[in-house]
């Protein structure tokens, strides 16, 4: 296809990896390349032709770029990342610290604005599509309640917030949903549910030699917005047992709005996924995105943006006049 986006991978973990994946089934799309703080000469990607390049020499690639897609995790790498490559690049992260949004979001409007750029952040399902889904139905019905479900899936901002842990060799948590709080709210009741009614977290640690598990358990279950506000449990196990059962990572959730358009009719909207993958639907998720990007850039739409900002049809590879012929 002529005229290909140009995309570039920051960071290659499992996200990015999901990114070279995505990118290959979008042929309006080209990858230039990944980058990443390790060696590159130490990166195994997908595909042969990939291209590995060194972080430090991304500027070198500054006209060769159209967007850059960041992979780093939300704890200790995007609030850095962010500020910085939005100077340079059009971005697009998977920011998902929710309380943190509103002050990550100015970080980047500044100079992605005085630099004309698009900084389109807080991209996945959850903040992302969820968030959409949030925002359609309490339009459509404002005279209700939403509910958010996460689960049973493994979460890669909170995995890696455990691994971050000082004295942990690995780890992966996972989010559990309350069934019977989803049955209560599909059943058209609006419950008031405490976030530990909703979700439990189950944390499943490798520690390093010597190291006291009683602090990291007490680290990890006090750890503000990611398990703080929840009954976590942690279990600390080998290594060679997080590597049987633990090496996938499924996930999953519901966003759910139970309201009332009169005194005689009470309506559910529910959205849910099932994602055998959550970094590969994530990083799907990030493609499309950065497809809206590149438009939003070339229309001169500049500054940070988030779902909320991006009009349907952006998404698409398909026209607007095609669109309207087979989707509307």
């Amino acid at each position: 296809m002529k005229n290909q986006i140009k995309i570039a991978i920051a960071g290659y973990g499992n996200l990015g990896r999901g990114v070279e994946h995505s990118i290959l089934k979008n042929p309006d799309m080209k990858l230039v390349g990944v980058f990443s703080r390790r060696d590159p000469k130490s990166l195994q990607t997908l595909c042969e032709d990939t291209k590995v390049f060194s972080i430090d020499n991304i500027l070198d690639f500054k006209d060769e770029i159209d967007v850059l897609i960041l992979c780093g995790g939300s704890k200790d790498d995007l609030p850095i990342q962010g500020p910085e490559f939005s100077k340079n690049f059009n971005i697009v992260d998977s920011f998902d610290t929710h309380a943190k949004i509103p002050e990550y979001f100015s970080s980047v409007d500044k100079p992605s604005r005085e630099n004309n750029k698009v900084a389109m952040i807080a991209i996945g399902w959850d903040p992302g599509m969820f968030s959409i889904n949030r925002v359609y139905s309490e339009a459509l019905l404002p005279d209700g309640d939403t509910y958010t479900f996460w689960g049973k899936g493994l979460s890669q901002g909170h995995s890696d917030a455990i691994r971050r842990v000082e004295g942990v060799k690995n780890g992966v948590q996972y989010t559990l949903p309350s069934s019977d709080a989803i049955e209560m709210v599909r059943s058209g009741d609006r419950p008031t549910l405490s976030t530990k009614q909703k979700h439990t977290r189950e944390c499943f640690v490798v520690l390093k030699d010597g190291v006291d598990a009683a602090r990291v358990e007490n680290e990890i279950k006090n750890m503000p917005n990611y398990f703080e506000p929840y009954d976590t449990t942690v279990h600390f196990i080998s290594e060679e047992e997080l590597q049987k059962n633990h090496n996938k990572m499924p996930h999953g959730g519901f966003v759910i709005r139970s309201g009332s358009s009169s005194k005689e009719n009470n309506q559910v909207i529910e959205y849910a996924i099932k994602l055998d993958s959550n970094p590969e639907f994530t990083a799907s998720v990030l493609v499309a995105y950065a497809r809206a990007t590149y438009r939003l850039s070339k229309s001169g739409d500049f500054g940070a943006k988030t779902a909320f900002d991006v009009a349907p049809g952006l998404l698409s590879i398909k026209s607007a006049e095609a669109l309207r012929e087979e989707l509307l």
